[in-house]
């Protein structure tokens, strides 16, 4: 473990001179910056309950700065140890620590741009510059260390791709075969079937699927309840949203979006609004198929213009409400750039062997939406997706 953190504190100095930062500046009090737990390899439930920094210079010998009631919370991390007891002790230290106008790394956002990378609260923000530091943003570096897959970690999204591809033709065939019974199929037990299918592959997932008919389908984030939830009968839209993972330490996610109709012809409307978003992904998708093979690394926001013209023009721009893509990792919403000009303007670019949804949608309060996802894998020039084919048309369930 102590051989494997000093290669991690190493591989971030060499980020750092990389990137021409002087160091990064890590800050938690109290769990409020789980990013740190992770990137630094503690442990989450460590208890904890004063501030600590840990400044990694790009050339040198990091410090740890602790309370001296807590003086062990960092020991399984390289460097010397500095203690204080009094706040004016803590300011006088990270004076010594930052002095000469150095440019610094931390958990923040200009103007909160990227929420995920805001972990720092304002005031220590304010704390840092009175050193006359710059405070630059970590997202970069975030992602470097946080959401860039292993070989392993790769196969296992592989895995999770391939069952759910999988569990959606059961779930669909599910649904004609009680549907055709007259058993009485409602949103929640499509839900139910669903997460029994993802744990007999074993796999596990965060939170339960999403399955919802006719105007439910209009809630992007509609989750049925054991009573209550609407029944799936004949000639309903029928959208089903699984994420799931490898029940191993490290796995990561897939996540992908399907929708069926439960008759033999869909309706003319659903059909155009599902060719719309198709179109969109499909746009997006390219757009990053392309600018990977030319060796460029876009930004999150730039993938999701390219699917958001398409569906602008196509007259739904109002009716498509959410980011196109997340970044997936070891949780389902991960820690690297997500496919974003809408809520946020994601200036994170898209780094190598890294991972992230494309899923526009299209929602028609009253009647209903329609939503086509699937995950990108970017290769060094190549951006692949798994869990083949993909969704090319509504599936007609009967």
């Amino acid at each position: 473990m102590a051989t494997a953190l000093h290669q991690r504190v190493s591989e971030i100095q060499q980020a750092l001179r990389d990137a021409e930062i002087d160091g990064w500046l890590f800050y938690d009090f109290r769990g409020s910056d789980p990013l740190a737990y992770r990137i630094l390899q503690l442990d989450p439930t460590l208890h904890v309950t004063r501030r600590w920094y840990y400044w990694i210079p790009a050339q040198g010998v990091p410090v740890k700065l602790l309370h001296r009631i807590e003086p062990h919370v960092l020991d399984t991390l390289p460097g010397q140890a500095d203690c204080y007891v009094s706040w004016e002790q803590q300011r006088q230290i990270l004076a010594r620590l930052l002095a000469g106008g150095l440019r610094v790394a931390m958990q923040y956002s200009p103007l909160n741009a990227v929420p995920y990378v805001s972990r720092v609260d304002a005031g220590t923000i304010e704390l840092i510059r009175s050193y006359e530091v710059e405070v630059v943003s970590s997202a970069d570096l975030i992602q470097t260390f946080e959401a860039r897959w292993t070989d392993r970690q790769l196969e296992s999204h592989q895995f999770a791709a391939a069952a759910l591809r999988r569990i959606v033709d059961e779930t669909f065939s599910q649904v004609h075969e009680a549907v055709t019974q007259g058993c009485g199929l409602t949103e929640y037990g499509v839900q139910q079937f669903i997460l029994s299918r993802i744990r007999e592959a074993g796999m596990v997932t965060s939170s339960a699927p999403i399955a919802a008919v006719n105007a439910h389908s209009a809630d992007p984030h509609y989750g049925p309840t054991e009573t209550g939830s609407a029944e799936v009968s004949r000639d309903a839209l029928l959208l089903i949203d699984l994420w799931a993972k490898r029940a191993e330490a490290g796995s990561v996610y897939a996540d992908i979006t399907w929708t069926g109709y439960v008759g033999r012809t869909v309706p003319v409307k659903h059909r155009e609004i599902f060719d719309l978003v198709r179109e969109g992904r499909d746009a997006a998708l390219t757009f990053a198929r392309i600018e990977i093979a030319a060796g460029h690394r876009p930004f999150g926001w730039e993938v999701d213009d390219a699917c958001r013209h398409v569906i602008q023009r196509g007259g739904y721009g109002d009716q498509f409400v959410h980011r196109t893509g997340h970044s997936i990792g070891e949780e389902v919403h991960g820690n690297g750039a997500n496919i974003d000009g809408l809520e946020t303007q994601d200036t994170r670019r898209l780094m190598s062997r890294t991972c992230f949804s494309i899923e526009p949608g299209i929602y028609l309060p009253g009647e209903f939406g329609i939503r086509s996802e699937l995950d990108v894998y970017l290769a060094d020039r190549e951006a692949l997706v798994f869990g083949l084919p993909l969704q090319s048309e509504i599936v007609s369930i009967f």
